[in-house]
């Protein structure tokens, strides 16, 4: 019998190389099947299959890909994204019995040392999930320790000491990823042990560059468990000394990595800082100014992190007592004279295309968000490091210049003083109106988003200045709807512009506003933009030109409410279109919902306007159209199946507050989906504002809703 049985268990084996080779096939058919196969595998005994996948990986005679698919599976077998099936796999791994984990860890601890290091690397992966599982349960004390031996110069005589040692350090890496949730499972004696073989490796004596850089990174998982190793002194210098040395690697990932431990250090362990500051100033900047471009943005990141850490500080002092915070060590003020330059040094490394490119994140943007962010930290004090950069530069041939000096005013909007910055923008306002003709894409792209962090920072009722004026509103608004025709991406800054200057007079005293006389041909530009037909820049554009109308609208005054009246049978008729719409793929089903969802914030916002407006005439133009309005409502939630439509519902909160008792007419059709929506509890958000709908109708109809409440 144990003769047949093993050779059975030969059988399955075998079979598991061919089914995983044809998992990787290019013929669909084939990789459908190998994937049934391997559900069967995984139903019908579930240790044997995860021990079938760890000898898979750890069977030198098998092909590389078999053996590399075999650890992915496996590590999905201990992991999942979704917590219900995240738990019911550790449950099926904590019921195995102690023979069986101790088996497969321990032909997973020899494969770390594989000839193929690809092999290592998937089994460090594979390992750490375990670890994840098990060091929190208690059940793998001798992990830490078996991996450090591993580490240690009596293996040095292993055939493959090289690959052992840097799939060793990565499992320790990936261990500690995975404990972060739970720092207290490591005992401190092996997170000790932990950091003194990873600061080990990162010794500029370790020949081989691979081990350097995963130590490295390993420091970098491991950062968070050091809070004792960091109030000792010694430790925490022979850290730091280890960091920098790291810096200076000839291998690029590695400088990149260590760059990464300080970013982690500086949120960790701010108050630490304080001694290491020169050296970190001269590496930084070197890295800033010459290295390449990963580590020349993670050498930026670290004074991003050190301003962030003391704004927070600045501002909780704020909060308490008002008085100076003395957690804040200030170490972006004491650095500033020298950093800010060289800050100002990155703006001019911009990409060519970086208009074109989505997301894309360079040197010269990451110099901006952390000159923001040290404007933020040092208040007026940033003003004279900057504004001669900007005088000097604004106006120079080269585009880059121009660029750069636009950003850099723009950057420090945010932090200083407004009555500082006040007669700043009003030498500057012109000039940048003007740069909105600019010839170059970039620099007019620049200039509207400064214009706009203008209008929302320096700019509102309440302030005893004001850079927005009688003289110069007409400009304003007349150079942003002239270039409201513009590429989209200069069109979707307009719309930020406007939308913040609209803002700025939402509590504007009286029945008229300064943006009255604008209101008509504002809506008109900003419905247009919404319009554009589709291409590659549109939906975003459409999106922004809507969130502008609606706040156009929200900040109107009595003299406009005409006009306002008008977007309703304007916003019914760009509602039915869209039910006329195609709706036969996911797609356009998306596209269906996005546009029902601006339009229908729209009407919210034109219901709630005129509704506050003091005018019986107005509320009866608006009851007018109530009928029509609900009748659409109704056909939007009937486009879902599962889900009621948010925007939808708060446009009918909005009509329920508008209407009051008078809305009971609508209460029959309108009841299913109010149930559907308090019964969505996967997306809470719909659930709330369901909620808070039945809050407006309570209110709204009063003693009327009785009948309704039992259900």
């Amino acid at each position: 019998g144990a003769h047949r049985m093993a050779s059975g268990q030969q059988a399955g084996t075998v079979g598991l190389t061919s089914v995983l080779q044809s998992a990787q096939s290019a013929d669909a058919a084939l990789r459908g099947q190998s994937e049934q196969h391997l559900q069967q595998l995984r139903d019908h005994d579930h240790y044997q299959f995860v021990s079938s996948l760890t000898s898979e990986l750890c069977d030198d005679s098998k092909p590389i890909d078999t053996r590399r698919l075999a650890g992915l599976i496996l590590k999905n077998e201990l992991d999942a994204k979704d917590e219900a099936r995240k738990n019911a796999l550790v449950q099926k791994w904590v019921e195995l019995s102690p023979e069986q984990r101790g088996n497969m860890k321990e032909r997973l601890l020899c494969a770390l040392g594989a000839q193929v290091t690809e092999v290592g690397k998937v089994a460090a992966q594979v390992i750490a999930k375990i670890a994840g599982i098990e060091i929190p349960r208690r059940l793998w004390p001798d992990l830490v320790q078996k991996l450090l031996q591993n580490m240690s110069a009596d293996q040095s005589q292993h055939v493959h000491f090289g690959s052992l040692k840097l799939c060793t350090l990565e499992t320790l890496g990936y261990v500690c990823e995975e404990l972060t949730d739970n720092v207290a499972s490591l005992e401190q004696a092996e997170v000790n042990s932990i950091l003194t073989a990873v600061v080990q490796g990162m010794q500029k004596e370790e020949p081989n560059p691979d081990v350097r850089h995963a130590a490295t990174c390993a420091l970098l998982n491991a950062v968070e468990f050091a809070s004792v190793n960091f109030e000792n002194e010694s430790e925490q210098k022979y850290i730091m000394q280890m960091i920098f040395e790291c810096t200076q690697s000839p291998d690029s990932r590695t400088r990149k990595a260590a760059f990464e431990c300080v970013v982690a250090i500086a949120g960790a362990y701010y108050p630490k800082l304080l001694p290491y500051m020169n050296d970190l100033y001269m590496i930084s900047c070197k890295a800033i100014r010459s290295d390449e471009e990963a580590v020349a943005l993670q050498s930026i990141e670290v004074w991003c992190t050190i301003a962030e850490e003391e704004i927070a500080i600045l501002d909780e002092a704020d909060d308490e007592t008002g008085d100076s915070a003395s957690g804040c060590h200030n170490i972006i003020k004491g650095a500033a004279p020298h950093l800010v330059p060289v800050l100002l040094e990155t703006l001019t490394r911009q990409e060519e295309d970086q208009l074109q490119d989505e997301g894309s994140w360079d040197v010269a943007m990451a110099g901006a968000t952390c000159l923001g962010l040290v404007a933020n930290t040092l208040g007026d004090d940033v003003v004279p490091l900057v504004w001669p950069y900007v005088q000097e530069n604004i106006g120079k041939p080269d585009w880059r210049f121009r660029e750069a000096a636009t950003m850099a005013f723009g950057a420090i909007l945010e932090g200083p003083a407004g009555a500082t910055l006040a007669p700043l923008v009003n030498m500057a306002l012109q000039f940048l109106l003007n740069a909105m003709n600019d010839t170059n894409l970039n620099v007019k792209d620049t200039t509207a988003w400064t214009i706009g962090r203008i209008c929302a920072e320096l700019h509102g009722p309440d302030l005893d200045y004001s850079v927005v004026n009688p003289q110069n509103l007409p400009s304003i608004v007349g150079v942003m709807l002239q270039n409201m025709n513009s590429e989209p991406v200069i069109a979707e800054k307009v719309c930020y512009v406007l939308h913040n200057l609209s803002t700025g007079y939402e509590d504007f005293e009286g029945d008229s506003s300064p943006l009255s006389a604008y209101f008509q041909p504002t809506v008109q530009a900003l419905l247009e933009a919404a319009n554009k037909p589709a291409s590659a820049g549109s939906a975003k554009l459409r999106y922004h030109a809507y969130e502008a109308l609606n706040e156009v609208i929200r900040c109107s005054t009595k003299d406009t409410a005409a006009m306002v009246v008008q977007m309703i049978p304007l916003m019914i008729g760009k509602l039915q279109e869209t039910l006329q719409m195609s709706v036969q793929t996911p797609e356009e089903r998306e596209k269906q919902n996005e546009l029902q969802g601006l339009l229908c914030s729209v009407l919210q916002v034109v219901i709630q306007k005129l509704s506050s407006i003091d005018s019986d005439a107005t509320k009866v133009s608006l009851v007018a159209f109530s009928d029509q309005l609900m009748t659409l409502f109704l056909q939007v939630f009937a486009c879902r199946s599962a889900t009621v439509h948010e925007e939808a519902l708060l446009a009918v909160g909005a009509l329920v507050n508008a209407m009051g008792e008078d809305f009971i007419k609508y209460m029959d059709a309108l009841i299913p989906y109010i149930e559907t929506g308090l019964q969505n509890f996967a997306e809470y958000q719909v659930c709330t504002e369901t909620v808070e709908v039945v809050g407006d109708l309570c209110r709204g109809l009063g003693p009327a809703i009785a009948p309704y409440c039992d259900k």
